[in-house]
């Protein structure tokens, strides 16, 4: 396992995504990435919204109900891009590493994408991680918590190029993503506080998301 913390590990990510991504793509993703923070399209709940209640597929199929688990105690929420994404399996991963500690604070991991379950348990295997990876189909629990937003044409065609067709890979016929974003949902389903960031190569540290669970 890495020494490198998950700011280390994501810098090194996106040097490396620079070198090897032409600039024309390189380009039309900062141009996606400076309309979604000018814009605000996709800004997320924030902190004192009140969490959306939601029923979801896990990667077994099980149905999960957000508060129902906050019956049991606090709640770390992702909102991830997919298991496609090499900036969010290095989040993931991290926070696995941090889950005995969330856990002994009596709090849990959830983590939201629009992918098809069967590819949510293929990253759940291929990490093992132990916590919920749910399925977001086309989105609509990602729109409730004010974090989706369509795929731009140009950046679709760079996926396209990459081999990555988004539509097939969330078995929808839309092209959206989620900005990446972490809230901490307390008990009574009070949002307390929220990372919300269109850069994708950006996410929030595990320190910082231990600091804000103990506030609770």
């Amino acid at each position: 396992m890495s020494n490198q913390s998950l700011t280390e590990q994501l810098e090194e990510a996106a040097q490396q995504f620079k070198v090897s991504t032409p600039i024309e793509a390189q380009i039309k993703l900062s141009q996606m990435i400076e309309e979604l923070q000018e814009t605000g399209i996709a800004s997320g709940k924030q902190p004192g919204d009140k969490a959306v209640d939601f029923k979801l597929k896990n990667a077994l199929g099980q149905d999960v109900i957000l508060f129902e688990e906050l019956a049991k105690g606090p709640v770390v929420l992702v909102f991830y891009r997919g298991g496609w994404c090499p900036f969010c399996n290095m989040q993931l991963r991290a926070y696995q590493q941090i889950l005995p500690e969330i856990q002994a604070i009596g709090a849990q991991l959830i983590a939201i994408s629009p992918q098809k379950p069967d590819h949510s348990l293929s990253l759940q295997e291929k990490e093992g991680l132990e916590f919920q990876v749910l399925s977001d189909p086309n989105g609509l629990v990602t729109a409730k918590y004010n974090l989706l937003f369509d795929v731009p044409s140009g950046v679709q065609e760079i996926m396209e190029g990459a081999g990555l067709d988004l539509a097939e890979y969330n078995n929808t016929s839309k092209w959206v993503l989620p900005v990446p974003a972490t809230f901490m949902i307390d008990e009574s389903a009070n949002i307390r506080s929220a990372y919300v960031n269109p850069n994708f190569m950006q996410r929030q540290s595990p320190e910082e998301i231990l600091r804000e669970l103990r506030k609770l």
